[in-house]
């Protein structure tokens, strides 16, 4: 056994390390991340308890043989007295249901076979009457704890003692969650109030020890026996006439015990790493961001690349969460829309004149009828501008640099002018959310034939136009590219096209900037979600650089993206090869 203890107790950094972002609720995980080292430190412990492989056995104990006949010797007594039903006979153990080599004072039995009391909650409840006995569900029943306060519904004193007719629920009794999130164990406390169960729990009773008993049925051994065994499509669950074939190693009583004794330590101490983990995610989270705090509150670009270096210099031990790389993502975003990322050159063009040309080229285009007029928007006031700008830069709007065509800033068609029932399978492409959120403009097969693409052509679109998601993931980005198909955006897009001078990738990077992204979430308007629309799109004010600033920027964004993504590669391979050990350990343990 000291080699077990070895193995736990040599490797609290590969059980606190093994970390990956959360997949399921369930013990052993955090809000957003899962402590898949600590988890299965966990499962090693329970996995080591069932197998007889945690504490060394004493000859003295009386064996589970004498336990099994104890327990038999009370069933027939129980149903002699007709207190007890005369169950189904249950069929032997096969040989190949004993799945591992059991200390010679164990047994294998099945799990009918140990307990007097195996029986499941109501399958048809009564009403709720707001007041009265709790009835508990499935989410009621946590590890190692039965939670009162919120009980699916209450029952009426005469429905509580018409359901508690069978299952007779007493202290010490274990339950069982049989449906949905199958294998959560808990013993019923001393203290517990009158209550009964929906049909989701199953109400055991045995000699066994009730701890130990709640241990083991929450252990791989039993996991694994009901993901196999359970039924069903919608919510998975496990039937009480296959719950009691289930094949178990039983220990001696007092074995039991001690087990209890060991594992409950143990879990305490899975319980402090737990806490001191968190802690030290939570710290290293805080630091991350009071260090970018001071990275986006640069003067100029200057002092960027100061406190840039001063950063870089300690990467390694700063950024090693996916978290943290992304929250270095949103600075350099942040940095890029508030002119701090590069330096501004004095020979640049200033915005000033490029929006002069867009504007007088836009009015003698108007005059020429060319194009129609648009209605204007007010003048910006001071209000409207959120920081100050460096020289050459302006506040602008999409109005102000979109190309100068007709339905430039265009939303999808709108109602019935665009229905499946009008798709085809191949002709012009109909751009969605699904192209933009993805950032491949390759992706679904959605087609218009050339008729319909003729009479949408105002929601047409071209090599270089931006497309905005508008409803739920809001604000999301796309640039077409010269390949790009012709077709058509749908009604959850808004299509910009923008001055052939302007930036495309530039406006992409101010959209996806926390300064931007901000303002979207505060603009947009929905119920069950956000969503935006071409009004607020042209309302939204944003800096707009000097042409050959918005290059170098660009340049320099990528720079570092290029940097940060190698950098999250690097976690996301180590992260893994970290939770990779952690189930090698757990080998290991089992294989002693």
């Amino acid at each position: 056994m000291t080699k077990l203890h070895n193995l736990i107790t040599d490797n609290i950094d590969i059980w606190t390390s093994a970390i990956k972002k959360r997949s399921a609720t369930g013990r052993g995980s955090s809000k957003k991340i899962e402590l898949t080292g600590v988890k299965k430190l966990r499962e090693l412990i329970l996995d080591l308890a069932v197998r007889g492989k945690l504490l060394s056995q004493d000859q003295n104990d009386e064996p589970a043989s004498k336990l099994l006949k104890s327990i038999d010797k009370e069933k027939a007594q129980l149903i002699k007295n007709k207190e007890l039903k005369r169950s189904k006979v249950l069929p032997e153990l096969l040989e190949d249901e004993c799945i591992f080599d059991i200390p010679e004072s164990w047994l294998w039995c099945r799990l009918g076979n140990i307990c007097k009391k195996l029986t499941d909650g109501s399958h048809n409840p009564p009403s709720n009457s707001g007041m009265g006995f709790p009835m508990l569900s499935c989410q009621n029943v946590n590890y190692g704890k039965v939670d009162f306060s919120s009980p699916s519904r209450y029952v009426t004193e005469e429905d509580f003692h018409q359901e508690n007719k069978r299952t007779r629920i007493q202290p010490n009794d274990v339950l069982l969650s049989i449906v949905a999130s199958i294998g959560r164990s808990a013993v019923v406390p001393d203290d517990a109030p009158k209550f009964v169960l929906q049909r989701s729990v199953a109400v055991l009773q045995s000699q066994m020890s009730p701890s130990y008993f709640s241990y083991m049925l929450t252990s791989p051994l039993c996991i694994n026996y009901y993901n196999r065994h359970a039924k069903g499509t919608a919510q998975k669950g496990i039937y009480l006439g296959k719950l009691s074939l289930m094949p178990l190693a039983i220990p001696p009583l007092a074995e039991q015990h001690r087990i209890v004794a060991k594992v409950d330590e143990l879990m305490a101490l899975c319980d402090q790493l737990e806490q001191q983990t968190e802690q030290s995610i939570s710290a290293h989270k805080t630091l991350v961001q009071v260090l970018l705090n001071t990275l986006t509150a640069s003067f100029d670009a200057h002092e960027f690349n100061q406190n840039w270096a001063r950063i870089a210099e300690h990467f390694d031990t700063l950024f090693t969460t996916e978290d943290s790389i992304e929250q270095l993502k949103q600075a350099i975003l942040q940095l890029a829309v508030m002119g701090k990322l590069v330096a501004q050159d004095v020979n640049d063009e200033p915005t000033s004149k490029l929006l002069k040309i867009i504007s007088d080229e836009k009015k003698k285009l108007i005059s020429d009828k060319s194009i129609k007029k648009v209605k204007e928007l007010p003048k910006l006031t001071n209000e409207d501008k959120l920081f100050d700008l460096p020289n050459g830069w302006e506040w602008g709007r999409f109005q102000d640099i979109a190309a100068n065509v007709n339905n430039a800033l265009k939303a999808g068609p709108f109602g019935s002018a665009l229905k499946k029932s009008m798709y085809v399978e191949t002709g012009f492409k109909i751009y969605g959310q699904e192209q933009v959120i993805s950032g491949d403009e390759n992706l679904g097969d959605y087609y218009i034939d050339n008729e319909k693409y003729e009479s949408l052509s105002s929601c047409k679109v071209a090599s270089g136009d931006i497309l905005i998601s508008l409803v739920g993931t809001i604000g999301k980005v796309l640039v077409l590219s010269e390949n790009c198909q012709p077709g058509i955006i749908n009604p959850r897009l808004v299509k910009i096209s923008l001055f052939e001078s302007i930036n495309r990738k530039f406006i992409q990077n101010i959209l996806a900037s926390p300064l931007i992204q901000f303002e979207l979430s505060e603009k947009s308007h929905g119920g069950t979600m956000n969503i935006l629309n071409l009004g607020l799109l042209k309302e939204l004010v944003f800096p707009i650089p000097p042409i050959e600033e918005q290059e170098r920027i660009c340049t320099k964004v990528f720079q570092l993206m290029t940097i940060c993504n190698q950098l999250k590669l690097q976690i996301s391979e180590a992260r893994q090869s970290k939770v990779n050990l952690a189930e090698v350990l757990v080998q290991q343990g089992l294989s002693h």
